[in-house]
Order: structure tokens, then C-alpha cells, then sequence
């Protein structure tokens, strides 16, 4: 990170289907060694399975499941006087989407099942229905803020 200067932040283009930078951003995320066609291939199968199990529009369902997914608060290690405290912080905008991006990747590969579209798929209707690996991940991150909370004077 350079000291001065601004560090600019590079536009992720659209996904080709859905034309959402959303979506392009979750495939960066769920893709391993490059391979983003088959990132897009297992996100894309994942948004048919939830489509087949019921749901309208499976965007809207992915949209619902991040929105569900992303957390408030967290809580910071913070170094006072040779002790250390969980400080609670509020998070800025673009971390809490990379963290429900994030658990909810980690939880749908974390899952039993045959292929990584049907555990993404299954991930994604957990959490639109606010049940979940990733619902519990964000409540216990909530949880901790909280019990912590008489140290945020601490905050920096």
C-alpha cells in the first residue's frame, strides 16, 4: 500500500448473464486456481437448482441470502496497557459484503452433499430463510460485539 497516494480500486465488470457486478464479485470469491468459467458453471447451476426447488427468481434469492449474511459489528483486538481487549467496531460497506461473500462460500463448501453448485444452492436457501452455517457465523459475530461492549471506549 503506498504511504501518499490514493489507492485506487479496480472496476470488476459485470457478470455476462445477470449483468451484475455482485455476482462477478461472488464468482472471484468462489473461484479456485483462475478457473472462472467454472466458478461462473457452478454459480450459474447453483442459481438452476434454486430456480427448480421452487424459488422465482434466483437472483433475488441470492441477493436475500448476502443481504441475510452480512454482518453489523465485529469485534477488533486492541492492546491497552499489556492486556488485550475485544473491541466492538462497526464495519465499513465493502468488508461486510466480503465477509457474507466469504461465509457464505467457506459454509456452502463446509456442507455435505454431491456437487458444489447443489451445497451452494442449498447454502443460499439457508440463509434467504435466515437459518443456516452462515446465519450462525454472523449471530455469533453479533453475539461477541455485544458481550464485549462495555470496551468500546477502547475503539481507535
Amino acid at each position: 500500500m503506498p504511504r501518499r497516494a490514493k489507492v485506487s480500486r479496480r472496476v470488476i465488470t459485470p457478470d455476462p448473464k445477470y449483468r451484475s457486478r455482485t455476482v462477478a464479485k461472488f464468482v472471484n470469491n468462489l473461484m479456485h486456481d483462475g478457473k472462472k468459467t467454472v466458478a461462473y458453471t457452478v454459480f450459474y447451476d447453483a442459481l438452476d437448482v434454486v430456480e427448480q426447488r421452487g424459488r422465482d427468481n434466483p437472483l433475488d434469492t441470492f441477493e436475500l441470502a448476502l443481504r441475510n449474511a452480512t454482518p453489523v459489528l465485529e469485534v477488533k483486538a486492541r492492546r491497552v496497557g499489556g492486556s488485550t481487549y475485544q473491541v466492538p467496531i462497526e464495519i465499513r460497506g465493502d468488508r461486510r459484503r466480503a465477509l457474507a461473500m466469504r461465509w457464505l462460500i467457506t459454509s456452502a463448501r463446509k456442507r455435505a452433499g454431491k456437487s458444489m453448485a447443489e451445497k451452494l444452492a442449498a447454502e443460499l436457501l439457508d440463509a434467504s430463510q435466515n437459518v443456516g452455517a452462515t446465519i450462525k457465523k454472523k449471530e455469533d459475530t453479533h453475539r461477541m460485539a455485544e458481550a464485549n461492549r462495555a470496551f468500546a471506549h477502547y475503539r481507535f
